[in-house]
């Protein structure tokens, strides 16, 4: 059965779910954000996750217009989900959407909700705003589903359609639905979750397996700094076991991994359960920055250099390797830190945006010929740009070619590391 298609919120996840559905067909891309609007109608994704000619060959007609969507009956919404300043859902991007959705809604249509939410959310919190803005009611006039989102920032070999799509429905009908059009794009099937609140769940805890994972590698880095063990060569080594886990040590920002548990602990507690592993796992890579600026003011001191007015330059600001974004990046979270200290921060970023960075975050970022040769480098993120510089690109970063190298993502070859330089790994 054709559907007409809308999908609401065009970030990370529901401009390339537009694309893929608009390789095939008409599709409705609404975003509240006009400036977004126009960077797509001209071609543009500023996140850079989708090619000026795969945006071409989508048939996508972009709008800022609600009413548009009185023309689709098969609505995904996508919008974010973050957390507020005390670590809990904030829902009001949700909560709009579905007030918008609801007010355009036409008998018949399915909501499916793609956005990362605790379980019980999409029915308790998105269907009665469905019904209420509608004035229809819920598996009689309309339909509604939960898919989660699987995407990836900066992954450009799993993709929307190559990546296994979880669905649901709030009856079988629906859901049978749902798959056959998700179906239509996703070339790597379809599993059917008996529920929607299974569905939401296997979302939220797939990034909170992930968090705990990386925590217990970020605890035994920081007991191994205290012992005077490399964490690289222990991981080494305990690699060779056939069944170790390939976990690294690291800063866990963004928008998925850092914020998803938090909507499983809230649900948790909400319902008087105090979740222990999932909220320490969280302090831990919480503190991670911390960990870091105090490394690093450690090395500085043991090299004799005066910290108040230090030169440390970071190489990557973003909250991951090869994307744009500086949302809940915890290398923001180092600078911080280290200004505290009276050290001078010079950041560059070959990706992030300058203005962005100044204006929401305050720090300016430098093009690399404006850099100070300073006293020691943190290499923070491993975009391709960085994880090819080698010692011979970071040593002119340096004054006279000696001082501290933090590498935090193990870019550099440590047997191949100058003996004017004094070398930290996480």
């Amino acid at each position: 059965m054709y559907r007409r298609i809308g999908v609401v919120g065009l970030g990370y996840v529901g401009l390339p779910v537009a694309a893929a559905f608009g390789e095939i067909q008409p599709v409705i891309g609404f975003d509240v954000n006009p400036k977004r609007i126009a960077a797509l109608t001209q071609g543009i994704d500023i996140y850079g996750e989708l090619t000026a000619e795969e945006l071409k060959r989508a048939n996508i007609t972009y709008t800022v217009s609600p009413d548009s969507l009185r023309d689709c009956d098969f609505v995904i919404v996508s919008v974010p989900t973050p957390i507020d300043q005390a670590k809990q859902p904030d829902l009001s991007a949700l909560i709009q959407a579905s007030k918008t959705v609801g007010e355009n809604l036409t008998p018949g249509a399915i909501v499916v909700y793609e956005s990362t939410v605790y379980p019980g959310a999409t029915e308790e919190v998105c269907l009665p705003l469905l019904e209420r803005h509608s004035g229809l009611r819920a598996g009689k006039d309309f339909f509604v589903g939960y898919s989660p989102e699987r995407i990836n920032p900066g992954d450009k070999r799993h993709r929307f359609s190559n990546i296994v799509k979880v669905i649901s429905g709030q009856d079988q009908a629906t859901c049978d639905m749902i798959a056959d059009v998700y179906g239509m794009v996703v070339e790597a099937g379809v599993y059917r979750a008996p529920s929607i609140k299974v569905a939401e769940a296997a979302k939220v805890i797939e990034n909170t397996q992930r968090d705990i994972n990386i925590a217990l590698i970020n605890e035994l880095a920081i007991l191994f700094d205290r012992m005077g063990i490399d964490t690289g060569e222990v991981l080494a080594a305990a690699g060779s076991k056939w069944n170790f886990l390939p976990f690294k040590p690291g800063l866990v920002g963004g928008h998925c991994i850092g914020v998803d548990p938090y909507y499983l602990t809230y649900k948790a507690e909400s319902i008087g359960y105090h979740p222990e592993v999932i909220l320490a796992g969280r302090r831990i890579n919480d503190g991670m920055p911390v960990f870091i600026v105090q490394a690093v003011v450690r090395q500085l001191i043991h090299q004799n250099y005066r910290i108040k007015g230090a030169v440390v330059t970071i190489l990557g600001l973003t909250y991951k390797e090869n994307v744009a974004d500086l949302r809940n990046s915890k290398v923001l979270d180092i600078v911080y830190g280290l200004r505290e200290f009276g050290i001078h921060v010079q950041v560059t970023d070959p990706l992030a945006d300058p203005i962005q960075a100044e204006q929401e975050y305050g720090v300016r970022l430098s093009k690399p010929e404006e850099l100070r040769q300073a006293h020691a480098v943190i290499l923070a993120v491993p975009h391709d740009e960085y994880a090819s510089l080698g010692w011979e690109g970071v040593l002119p970063c340096l004054q006279e070619k000696q001082g501290i190298v933090a590498d935090l993502k193990g870019l550099l070859d440590p047997a191949s590391c100058p003996a004017s330089i004094s070398l930290w790994r996480l």
